[in-house]
C-alpha cells in the first residue's frame, strides 16, 4: 500500500469512527441526558435501552468488533501462516479501529448505566482503550520495518550514518545544521536521568527548542520554500534517529511492562463480556432474531 492510500485508509477509519460517535451523541443525546427514571417514559426508550432494537444491536455489533479486532491482531502475531495476509502494520491500525468503535458502540448499549459484574468488564474495557492509547505512543517510539519487525541498534546505527553521508556533503549549510544537531545531542545525553516521565518532557522540549533554532538559522542563510521544508525534514530525521536509537532499550522494556498490564485487562473484560452475553440469552434477551 502506497503512502497516499495508507493515508486515505486511515482517513477512512478515523471519519468512520467520529461520524458512528457524533451520530449517536447527536441522535440519543435527548434520551441519554434524561433522568433515569424517566428514561422509561421516553420516546426513544424502545429503541435505545440496553434491551432496545438499537441498543442491543450496538451492544452485539460492539462486542463483535472487539473479539475480532483483539483475536484477529493475536492469531496475526502468532501465526506464521498468517504472516503473509498484509503487513503487521495495517492489522495494528485495523486493531485499534475496531477496539475505538466498539467499545464506542458499547458504551451506548449500556445507556450509560453502569451495575453489577456488568461494571468491572466495563471498566476493565476503558483501561484497555486508555493503556491502548498509551502503549500506541510507546510502539511509535519503537522503529520497525515495513513488515513491522522491530529494528535492531545495529539496524538503527547504519540508517543514521547513511542519512549523515546523504546529506552533509555538497550543502555546506545543510552540513553545518547537522553538525550543530550532533553537537547538541550529544550534550543532551548526559542530562537524560530521571524517571521516564521527566524524560520524555525534558527530551521533548530540547527538541522544540533545537529546531526553532535552526529554522531561524537555515532562514538566515537563505533558505526558502521547498529547499527550506525539505532542510527542516533532513534535520527532524536526524533528531528523531538519534532519539530512538538513545530510547530503543528503555521503549523495549516500557512495551514489555505494557503488556503487562494492557492483557489482563482486555482478557477479564472478554471473560466477562461473555458471562455478560449467556446469561442476556439464557433469560431470553434476543435481538432480531
Amino acid at each position: 500500500m502506497g503512502r497516499h492510500w495508507h493515508s486515505l485508509y486511515l482517513l477512512l477509519l478515523v471519519s468512520i469512527t467520529i461520524f458512528v460517535f457524533v451520530f449517536l451523541v447527536v441522535y440519543g443525546a435527548d434520551y441519554y441526558l434524561a433522568d433515569i427514571g424517566e428514561r422509561h417514559f421516553h420516546e426513544q426508550d424502545a429503541l435505545l435501552r440496553p434491551t432496545g432494537l438499537i441498543g442491543h444491536g450496538l451492544g452485539i455489533i460492539g462486542a463483535t468488533l472487539m473479539v475480532v479486532g483483539v483475536l484477529g491482531y493475536m492469531a496475526r502475531k502468532r501465526f506464521r501462516f498468517l504472516s503473509r495476509l498484509g503487513v503487521l502494520k495495517y492489522w495494528l491500525e485495523f486493531h485499534i479501529f475496531l477496539c475505538t468503535l466498539g467499545p464506542i458502540m458499547v458504551l451506548f448499549h449500556t445507556s450509560f448505566k453502569f451495575g453489577g459484574i456488568v461494571a468491572v468488564s466495563f471498566w476493565s474495557m476503558v483501561a484497555v482503550v486508555i493503556s491502548g492509547v498509551i502503549g500506541r505512543v510507546i510502539y511509535l517510539q519503537i522503529p520497525r520495518t515495513i513488515e513491522g519487525r522491530e529494528m535492531s541498534l545495529i539496524e538503527l546505527n547504519k540508517m543514521e550514518t547513511e542519512l549523515w553521508a546523504q546529506f552533509s556533503e555538497g550543502n555546506e549549510a545543510l552540513s553545518a545544521g547537522l553538525q550543530k544537531v550532533n553537537a547538541a545531542l550529544k550534550t543532551q545525553s548526559y542530562r537524560e536521568d530521571g524517571n521516564y516521565v521527566k524524560r520524555l518532557a525534558n527530551r521533548f522540549q530540547f527538541e522544540r527548542t533545537l529546531i526553532a533554532d535552526l529554522r531561524k538559522e537555515l532562514k538566515e542563510k537563505g533558505f526558502k520554500g521547498k529547499n527550506y521544508r525539505k532542510a527542516i525534514k533532513i534535520l527532524k530525521l536526524k533528531i528523531i534517529m538519534n532519539r530512538r536509537i538513545a530510547w530503543l532499550s528503555t521503549m523495549q522494556q516500557l512495551m514489555r511492562y505494557w503488556h503487562v498490564a494492557h492483557l489482563p485487562f482486555a482478557l477479564i473484560m472478554l471473560v466477562i463480556m461473555l458471562v455478560h452475553i449467556v446469561v442476556a440469552l439464557l433469560f431470553g434477551y434476543t435481538w432480531i432474531f
